[in-house]
């Protein structure tokens, strides 16, 4: 048998594990000895993982195992005061260049070791990049070792004793006030002094900075709102609620208005009076993004001006959920939800308001059909996230969302994402598609799953096409989740609430219920979001429900049949995540209605 190098031993091990499969250790060995990994120098670990998507910490602990590396568990750690303050030592010494050189190495100093009180402990997420040496010497001891931690202990601990920096802020700070500029209440607005006023002030650094910040707190979405006074409020909406990052005092809303669509594609400075929409694209912390822009007019008691409002849909393909499992669907939600997807032909509806997470269910869920066996076509408009392995149609002037629906029936597709059906036209093509042997996913604006059967009839779909199209309607909602560091249980006299909202003796018995308390790593007692879902399953009692509509659907008919066929109502998956000490009781009642 034939020698083989360390190399190869850790994409055998690997293999032999079932961390990646022999595809992508093939294709992962010739990228490594191509060109262009020839300027990288990345060894087959880096490969797996940056480009092939590869388990980072799956890879890199057996890296550090063939490599002979120590491994440390922060978890085991005491991370205490005195900790962080001697990891900041450290860090304090370094130049900004050194400090950025660590952080992209994902290392840090850590604690002297016990056994041999000279030599520095470094941990690293990655304990072979080749950066580690140079940023180990800037440390100035005579002896250290590289021990691997897991990258996601590593990143908590970085962001507590170094924190990224916001450039743009940064220099905001060290510019000069922002002052007031040209021009009185009762004139039109002067772009000559619009623009001077630009030119001397900081607001690009402002903007800018605003952008990377909301990245980093992972912002939903950024409003950016005139207001009188010569004002202009920035506003995060994080886990679904809106809150003031900065308000922008005695400057032109017009000048932060017009920098805003300086660094905008697809927009016009000068139009104020019309909704205008368009895209940003930035590189932040190494990685890019789109950030999707709707600007329109809005009237103030200032009426001699033209102030507007901007909202910014900050894209991070990132957060993109590839495994339906992750998705957190409860109970038979599930079950349900894999039947349906699993059929060949037939219609998947997702419904709710907006914001509340149906693309991301619908592109995890195509992303269970996709095969390179099939023609996946999506219209979507706007397209946010690209799809691998989907063609998603261009809508713009020349191809409008009509004209595509219209158009996709000649385009020979097996699975279609039709991103909403907005009218009886695209609702129509979506049923035929459905109706002809196509597996088709879509969303509605409906409250609730029964409702959107209402809703389609409503259209003028003829309930036979309805009855025989549609495999599952989700109904979903994004409910906050409680923070893990501070939530509390419920205090007794608070029980009997949960006893009147619906909750039995047994349950208070067997589950611990919490409430919010409030911390500096939340928000006011909450800490990101989960789904919760009410999924109706077309089962055939359901399907003759609505084969038998007269003049109406019978919604309640529908809905008792659901309960029957093992349907959670949205109250009732919300109150499993209360069981589960996701969520809390205020939380719940804000985000679903009452059964009858």
């Amino acid at each position: 048998m034939p020698e083989i190098d360390i190399t190869d031993k850790i994409g055998y091990t690997l293999l032999k594990k079932g961390i990646i499969d022999f595809e992508t250790l093939e294709k992962s060995l010739k990228h490594k000895d191509s060109e262009e990994n020839k300027k990288n120098r990345k060894n087959l670990g880096q490969i797996l993982v940056s480009e092939f998507g590869a388990d980072h910490d799956a890879v890199f602990r057996e890296v550090a195992n063939l490599y002979a590396f120590r491994e440390i568990f922060l978890n085991d750690e005491k991370i205490d005061e005195a900790r962080t303050a001697f990891i900041k030592k450290f860090i304090d010494a370094l130049s900004d260049q050194q400090r950025e050189m660590m952080s992209a190495a994902k290392m840090l100093p850590f604690k002297w070791d016990e056994r041999q009180t000279d030599k520095l402990i470094i941990v690293a997420a990655d304990p072979t990049d080749r950066n580690l040496p140079v940023v180990a010497r800037s440390f100035n001891v005579k002896k250290y070792e590289i021990c691997y931690v897991r990258l996601k202990d590593l990143q908590n601990l970085l962001e507590k004793v170094a924190p990224k920096q916001n450039e743009f802020l940064k220099m905001l700070e060290g510019s000069e006030t922002i002052e007031e500029g040209g021009g009185k209440d009762d004139v039109e607005v002067d772009e000559d002094a619009l623009e001077a006023e630009i030119n001397k002030s900081a607001l690009v650094n402002l903007f800018e900075g605003c952008i990377v910040e909301a990245v980093r707190r992972d912002v939903s979405d950024v409003h950016i709102v005139a207001a009188e006074g010569n004002r202009t409020n920035f506003m995060f909406r994080v886990d679904g609620n809106l809150q003031v990052w900065h308000c922008q005092e005695a400057t032109l809303p017009e000048a932060v208005m017009a920098v805003i669509k300086d660094r905008t594609k697809n927009v016009d400075r000068f139009e104020r009076e019309a909704s205008q929409d368009g895209f940003i694209q930035r590189i932040v912390d190494g990685h890019q993004l789109r950030f999707r822009v709707s600007i329109m007019p809005i009237v103030t008691t200032e009426f001699k001006h033209k102030f507007e409002s901007v909202v910014i849909r900050v894209l991070d393909d990132r957060k993109v959920i590839t495994d339906l499992n992750k998705l957190g669907l409860q109970g038979p939600a599930k079950n349900f939800f894999y039947k349906a997807i699993a059929k060949p032909q037939g219609i998947i509806i997702l419904t709710g308001p907006t914001g509340s997470g149906k693309s991301t269910t619908l592109i995890a869920a195509l992303y269970q059909v996709i095969d390179p066996t099939v023609n996946v076509l999506t219209i979507e408009e706007p397209v946010e996230y690209i799809i691998k392995g989907a063609r998603q149609l261009k809508i713009g002037p020349k191809m409008g969302f009509e004209q595509a629906i219209r158009g996709i029936l000649r385009h020979d597709p097996d699975i279609v994402l039709v991103g909403e059906m907005r009218d009886k036209v695209t609702a129509e093509t979506a049923i035929k598609l459905a109706n002809t042997g196509h597996l088709v996913f879509s969303t509605l604006h409906t409250n609730d799953a029964p409702s959107a059967v209402a809703r389609l009839y409503k259209m003028g779909i003829e309930p036979f096409l309805i009855a025989y199209a549609i495999n599952i309607i989700v109904a979903q909602r994004l409910i906050r989740t409680l923070c893990k560091v501070c939530k509390a249980p419920v205090d007794e006299p608070d029980k009997a609430d949960l006893l009147k909202f619906g909750f039995t003796e047994e349950d208070l018995t067997q589950h611990t219920f919490y409430k919010p308390v409030g911390c500096d790593k939340c928000n006011g007692g909450w800490k990101g979001r989960a789904a919760i879902h009410e999924a109706l399953f077309f089962s055939k009692a359901i399907k003759d429900i609505v084969l038998n509509a007269g003049d109406k659907v019978d919604e309640n008919a529908i809905r008792e049949q659901a309960a029957k066929d093992g349907m959670w109502t949205l109250r009732r998956s919300g109150m499993e995540r209360m069981k589960e000490g996701m969520t809390a009781l205020e939380e719940v009642i804000a985000s679903t209605v009452e059964e009858d």
